[in-house]
Parts: structure tokens; sequence; C-alpha cells
């Protein structure tokens, strides 16, 4: 049986890389799709249809409020909701009067770009920015790219203790099944900053009850060390009038 040359497996699969990313522009369909929660139950009618430029709005209107979206605590459905107000104004303003875009809708397509662009993203690092073909990887990654090198360099200036305990909301809505061994963003899954801190109450109360439990056993001991030098004492009482008239 012939072995196949591994140098021409590894040119198959950039291929197949590059087959889908190029797909995805074209098709203005990305993969993969999840499922948004900013409104669980979708209204009846025709489903909105995302044209190029229905999602160059999109892109162009969530990425000026990246920083209203970035904050720790926040109404992510009242922002949905006017992200999908503004899009539907520009949309209507360019001539299409009939459009309608829901704030489920926009959630939903946005999660998908942000999967296609972390794939796209960690191509580019792996083979350069001339390997990626995205029309819309370049706009995107001009904020979300930033900000990650602003995460990392947080990180390394605090000795990546506040790395960790700031939440990565730019990377976080979902995460790629990766294709390759290694997983391009495996850190620690994220979290807000009042989940952090009810971590750093609870692991306070734990350490305080154990502190608590192993002050009572001190006590304890000293008492029952109190009661044998009390006891010794009474029997060498007892003894010494024993011996005085022996």
């Amino acid at each position: 049986m012939s072995t196949i040359p591994s140098s021409q497996v590894n040119q198959t699969m950039e291929n197949v890389d590059e087959t889908t990313a190029r797909g995805s522009a074209e098709n203005n369909n990305d993969n993969p799709k999840v499922v948004s929660n900013s409104e669980p139950e979708k209204s009846k009618g025709a489903e909105f249809v995302w044209t190029l430029q229905a999602t160059w709005q999109l892109a162009r209107t969530r990425l000026a409020m990246d920083t209203d979206f970035d904050q720790p605590v926040c109404k992510k459905k009242k922002l949905w909701e006017t992200v999908a107000e503004r899009v539907t104004a520009n949309l209507r303003s360019a001539g299409n009067q009939d459009v309608i875009v829901k704030a489920y809708e926009c959630d939903l397509k946005w999660r998908n770009m942000l999967a296609t662009y972390r794939k796209n993203a960690e191509r580019a690092k792996r083979l350069g920015a001339q390997s990626v073909h995205w029309e819309f990887f370049q706009t995107m990654h001009s904020v979300l790219g930033k900000s990650r090198e602003d995460l990392a360099a947080q990180k390394k200036l605090n000795g990546g203790k506040l790395g960790r305990a700031l939440p990565a909301k730019k990377f976080t809505p979902i995460l790629p099944t990766p294709t390759l061994p290694s997983a391009p963003y495996s850190s620690r899954p994220p979290q807000d900053v009042l989940q952090l801190y009810l971590e750093l109450q609870e692991r306070k109360m734990n350490l305080w009850a154990q502190q608590k439990a192993l002050e009572e056993r001190k006590i304890e001991a000293i008492n029952n060390l109190a009661r044998a030098i009390s006891n010794l004492a009474e029997e060498n009482h007892a003894q010494l009038p024993n011996e005085s008239s022996g």
C-alpha cells in the first residue's frame, strides 16, 4: 500500500481551509451556526435575510458600540435592541423601506461572524494576513485585534493576575470547534466582576471556617492539658499525707 507524503496532506488541508474562508465571504454564510439567547422565542413571519449591505451595517454598528458591550455590568438585550434599531434605520435610509431587523437576529449574526473572524485570525497568525480573503476581517480586526493586544499587555503588566480576572468579552460569545490539535483560545472560562467577587467571598468564608475550627481544636487541647495537670496535682497531693504517715 502506497503512503501519501505528509507535505501533500498539509497542502490539501491548507487548500480546504482557504476554500472554506472564500466560500464564507462569497455566500455571506458564517459558520458554525450558534443559538442566540437575546430573544428565546422568534416572532412569526419570514426570517430576515442578511444581504451584504445589511451585514456591513451590522458590523460597523456593533464595532462602534464595542466599548458599551465590553462593560463588566451591562444589559446586553438593551444594547442589541439599540443595534437592531440603528441597522434598521440605516437600511431604510438607503432605500430599504420595508426592512425590520430584530435584536436576536443581530445577536445571532454577530456570533456567527465572530466565529468566522476567530478562524481567520488564527489563519492569519499561522500563514500571514495575505492568506485571509474574508471581506469583513480587516474591519473587525482593527477593533477586536487591538482589544486583544491591550488585554495581553495588561495581563503581562500585572503578572497575569489581573489578566485572568478580566472578562474576555470579545472572544467568548461562542467557541468554535477546533480543527487543529491545539485550540486557539483555550484560556480560563470568562467571568464577570460580580462572579469573581462572589468567588473571593466564598474563599474567605471557607478560610475563616478553617481558622475557626483550628482555634477550637487549640482551645480543646489546652483544656485537656489543664485537666491533665489538675488531675496530676490532685494525685500528688493525695499521696503526700500517705507518705507522711508511713
